[in-house]
């Protein structure tokens, strides 16, 4: 019975591997006990190692899930990108920006993004705006003031 619990987390370590997220590696390390425990242990019948599976994968998550948790978010909030640099800047509409219709569209520094207008105002293509901020993939603008 050892080989399915140790084919059992060697899939669940599989399937960890393909998510960004912490998702199975305590299914995975319970289970490898349990290989570990049937192997060694010659009369641990099958409902002991599935109530040891079970304790110990709830054991784990109770254990460290939160601390990974924040620890994964600190990462994330880390990562800098450059689309920042952005705000402040001017950008031509490209296509008219109407948030009603969820139209709209600018050019910034050659790259075209879907924009809406930070007050709700139509704004006409071909108009300067200040690019505000990003909401998701989204730019956020203003009409430019003319001088």
């Amino acid at each position: 019975m050892h080989w399915f619990w140790l084919a059992l987390a060697i899939a669940l370590v599989v399937v960890e591997l393909t998510t960004t997220e912490l998702v199975s590696i305590w299914f995975a390390i319970s289970a490898a006990i349990v290989a570990i425990l049937s192997a060694s242990i010659s009369g641990l019948g099958l409902v002991w190692q599935v109530l040891i599976f079970l304790v110990v994968a709830a054991g784990l998550l109770l254990a460290t899930r939160r601390v990974v948790k924040k620890l994964l978010q600190k990462k994330n909030a880390k990562l800098e990108t450059n689309l920042g640099r952005n705000i402040g800047a001017v950008a031509t509409v490209t296509e008219e920006i109407n948030n009603e219709n969820a139209t709209g569209a600018i050019k910034i520094n050659g790259l075209e993004w879907s924009a809406r207008s930070e007050n709700g105002e139509i704004i006409a293509e071909k108009e300067l705006v200040i690019f505000k901020e990003i909401k998701g993939n989204k730019a956020i603008v203003a009409k430019k003031e003319s001088k």
